[in-house]
């Protein structure tokens, strides 16, 4: 008989998820590595990343093509899935995600916006256009919660409806400057923005979102008791002693940071957000100090795995891995509906 206390086989089980996760990551990782238009035995990625192999073909399209991707993508595919577990706690819905909810569309606008203007060159790469999608997502996500909350309760109706709306508008706003571009060559950078997509990654573009999310995470970790205390209702959290305007303007700004950058390297991929931290809460709860490392992860994954099945299922034609997930993501969103009524509150669908 096991004299083990559940609050250390809860530790355990707890342990034994996040280091399965890890595995698969670096599964998923080796076979972005090894698979492709060209597949390259796991013996000879190995003695690559150790060193071993000399100068060839193999080496650069290990180091110089495949890696930067992989990496791109478990940074940005934790990243959503981190930032749409903070919105659907901000919001008290499971139904929030940086796509649904307009501000990956918003990020879209503002680094497109940016490119058209010619901030596309040098070091505006790497700081003027993130600024610039950090200005657009948190520019739309001030307009979805404010038209949601507009004039009565925040429903998931409402919620649902100014996020699409929003987005509407945003990616209209988005074609625009693609058609009166002066540059032809603008359109194949708007429209990376528009589908998301990895294929253009590379190692001086990994610093920035990097960094970010691993503060950005870190300071959401440690924001894990007042999240928490959000989802017992607005009123509750304020007796419980938590400024809930400030700390949930102070979340958005961070929200949107995260999103801007990331989508200035990836473009906009939706519905990772939406998809993972649902997941997670089933396998760890709705405790955000176990549940965001494991949304982190499992976004990580996931992503990964999106990105290889979408350069691998019409090789050597590369579909945008935004199309995957969106094509993925929407029949779950529809699940996700059918599964709690459309005009509760926010509050009570969380």
């Amino acid at each position: 008989m096991s004299c083990a206390t559940p609050a250390a086989r809860g530790r355990l089980r707890y342990t034994l998820l996040v280091a399965a996760l890890a595995a698969v990551l670096v599964c998923a990782a080796v076979a972005g590595l090894t698979l492709g238009s060209v597949r390259i035995p796991a013996s000879q990625v190995l003695e690559t990343l150790t060193g071993a192999a000399g100068p060839g073909p193999y080496r650069t399209i290990v180091l110089d093509v495949r890696l930067p991707r992989v990496l791109l993508g478990a940074v940005v595919g934790a990243g959503l899935a981190v930032i749409g577990t903070v919105l659907q706690a901000l919001v008290r819905n499971q139904l929030a995600d940086p796509f649904v909810l307009g501000v990956s569309s918003g990020a879209s606008v503002g680094a497109v916006g940016a490119i058209v203007l010619g901030a596309g060159a040098g070091i505006a790469t790497t700081v003027t256009v993130p600024l610039a999608a950090f200005t657009g997502a948190l520019g739309s996500l001030v307009l979805v919660y404010g038209f949601a909350r507009g004039g009565g309760a925040l429903t998931t109706g409402r919620l649902l409806l100014a996020g699409v709306a929003v987005s509407y508008i945003l990616s209209a706003l988005t074609s625009l400057l693609m058609v009166t571009s002066a540059r032809a060559d603008h359109l194949k950078e708007i429209l990376h923005w528009t589908l998301g997509g990895l294929g253009s990654a590379r190692w001086d573009m990994l610093a920035l979102p990097t960094a970010v999310l691993a503060v950005g995470t870190a300071v959401l970790v440690t924001l894990a008791r007042p999240l928490d205390l959000l989802l017992v209702g607005e009123e509750g959290a304020t007796v419980l002693g938590l400024d809930t305007g400030r700390f949930r303007a102070a979340v958005f700004v961070l929200a949107s940071l995260l999103t801007g950058v990331l989508v200035a390297f990836s473009g906009a991929i939706g519905f990772v957000g939406l998809m993972v931290p649902h997941a997670a809460r089933m396998a760890v709860g709705a405790g955000h100090r176990r549940l965001l490392p494991v949304a982190a992860l499992g976004g990580a994954a996931f992503l990964v795995l999106a990105d290889l099945a979408a350069r691998t299922v019409a090789a050597p034609q590369d579909i945008p891995v935004g199309v995957l997930t969106a094509l993925t993501g929407g029949p779950f969103f529809l699940w996700m509906l059918r599964r709690r009524p459309y005009g509760t509150t926010a509050g009570a669908a969380a």
